[in-house]
C-alpha cells in the first residue's frame, strides 16, 4: 500500500490506527483539532480489557509500556447509598483483569510511539467534501485543506467525516455529567477519601449519582451524574462556574457530608456534560475511500467499552490495511464488517448507565453487581 492514510481526531482510536500502519510501514497523517498534546485535560481512569484494548496495544507493540502505567489496587468497587451506608465493598483481587490506567498517560505513551511529525496539532475540520470517486478534501479552520486519498474519522461524538457515510446524529439520553476532582484527598479531604476507598465509589439515588475514582497521587475524580431534561442549565453563561457549582451541590444537598464534599469542594472548575448516543446498531452503506472508527462510528453512553473499542477498531483497521495492501475497499469492507458486530455486543451493557440512577437506585445496580459479578 503507498497511498497515505488521513486520519482526523488524535485520540486513543486514532493514534492506535497510525502506530499500527508504522508498525506495518504504512504512512499516515493524524489531524487533531487541539493545539498541542496538553491543550485540556485527557480525562481520569480507564479499565483496559483483555479482550479488546490490551489486545489492540499488544498489536500496537506497546504491551510494556501499558503496563507500567497501571495503577495497582485500583480494580476494587464500592456501591453506598446518599446516607453514605456501604452496601457492597469488593476489594481489589490482584488478578488485573481490568487494570486501570490513566487515560492522558495512555495517550501520551502512544504519541510517543509516533514518528516526529505524525500529528498535525491545531487542525480543526470545518468540512469535508468528496472530491472524485475515492477521495475526499478536509478543510480545516486555519484555511488549509488536505486531499485525502484514504481518510478515517477517529473524531469523536460530533464527527465532521461521519456526515459522509451517514446521516445519523447524536440523541440526547437523559443524564448530564458534572466532573469535580480533589487533590491529596488522605491529606486535604480524608473523610472522602475514606468514603472512596481504594478504587471506585458508586454513591447512588433515584435520578442522581456520584461516580469517583482514585487516581494516582490521591486525586479523586468524580462525576455527578443527574437525570436532566437536556435544556438544564441551558441560558448559563459557561464561564459562570460559580453558579454551576452551586446548582450541583444543590442536587445532593441532605447527602452524607464526605460525599457532597465531592461536589462542594471541587478545586477545579465545574465541568458541566450532556450524555449523547448514535442510534443503537448504527452502520452505513459502504463509501470508498472513507471510513469510522471509535465514537464517530458506535458513540454509546459511558459503559466501560468506548476506549477499548476506538482501540480495537483502530487495531483491526490497520492489520486490514496491511494485509489488504493492493485492494483497500476490501480492507475497508473487512474492518467495516467487524467493527459492527463488536459494537452490537456489547451495547447490552448500555444498560448499567441508566440502571444507576433509575427509580430503584442504588438497589438495582447493587442487585446488577451481586447476581452478574464484576465483570457486568
Amino acid at each position: 500500500m503507498t497511498m497515505p492514510v488521513t486520519i482526523i481526531g488524535a485520540g486513543l482510536g486514532g493514534l492506535t490506527l497510525a502506530r499500527v500502519l508504522h508498525l506495518h510501514g504504512i504512512a499516515a497523517t493524524v489531524y487533531e483539532a487541539d493545539s498541542s498534546p496538553d491543550a485540556r485535560r485527557q480525562g481520569g481512569l480507564l479499565d483496559i480489557h483483555p479482550w479488546n484494548g490490551q489486545q489492540a496495544l499488544e498489536a500496537a507493540g506497546l504491551t510494556e509500556g501499558f503496563r507500567k502505567l497501571v495503577l495497582a489496587g485500583r480494580e476494587s468497587y464500592r456501591v453506598m447509598d446518599q446516607a453514605g451506608t456501604v452496601l457492597l465493598d469488593l476489594p481489589d483481587e490482584g488478578t488485573g483483569r481490568r487494570p486501570e490506567v490513566p487515560r492522558g498517560e495512555l495517550r501520551q505513551l502512544l504519541l510517543d510511539s509516533l514518528p516526529t511529525g505524525t500529528v498535525r496539532w491545531g487542525h480543526k475540520v470545518t468540512g469535508v467534501k468528496a472530491f472524485d470517486n475515492s477521495r475526499h478534501e478536509v478543510s480545516f479552520a486555519n484555511g488549509t485543506t488536505v486531499v485525502a486519498n484514504l481518510l478515517i474519522g477517529a473524531d469523536g461524538a460530533w464527527s465532521r467525516v461521519r456526515p459522509i457515510l451517514s446521516a445519523a446524529t447524536p440523541e440526547y439520553v437523559g443524564v448530564c455529567s458534572v466532573e469535580t476532582f480533589l487533590f491529596d484527598s488522605d491529606t486535604r479531604h480524608s473523610a472522602s477519601a475514606e468514603a472512596v476507598g481504594a478504587g471506585s465509589l458508586f454513591a447512588l439515588a433515584p435520578g442522581r449519582g456520584l461516580l469517583t475514582h482514585r487516581e494516582g497521587g490521591g486525586t479523586l475524580h468524580t462525576y455527578a451524574q443527574l437525570r436532566k431534561p437536556q435544556d438544564w442549565l441551558a441560558d448559563l453563561d459557561a464561564t459562570d462556574t460559580t453558579t454551576l457549582a452551586a446548582q450541583v451541590a444543590a442536587e445532593f444537598d441532605g447527602w452524607a457530608p464526605e460525599l457532597t464534599a465531592l461536589v462542594t469542594d471541587g478545586e477545579t472548575p465545574p465541568v458541566l456534560r450532556r450524555v449523547f448516543t448514535l442510534p443503537a446498531g448504527h452502520r452505513w452503506d459502504r463509501v470508498p475511500g472513507v471510513t469510522l472508527i471509535g465514537d464517530a462510528a458506535h458513540l454509546r453512553a459511558p459503559n466501560g467499552e468506548g476506549a477499548n473499542l476506538a482501540m480495537q477498531d483502530g487495531a483491526e483497521l490497520g492489520r486490514a490495511l496491511a494485509a489488504h495492501p493492493d485492494d483497500v475497499e476490501a480492507a475497508l469492507a473487512r474492518h467495516e464488517r467487524g467493527m459492527f458486530a463488536r459494537a452490537a455486543a456489547v451495547e447490552a451493557d448500555d444498560d448499567m448507565y441508566s440502571i444507576m440512577i433509575d427509580d430503584n437506585a442504588p438497589h438495582s445496580t447493587l442487585a446488577l453487581m451481586t447476581g452478574a459479578g464484576r465483570d457486568s
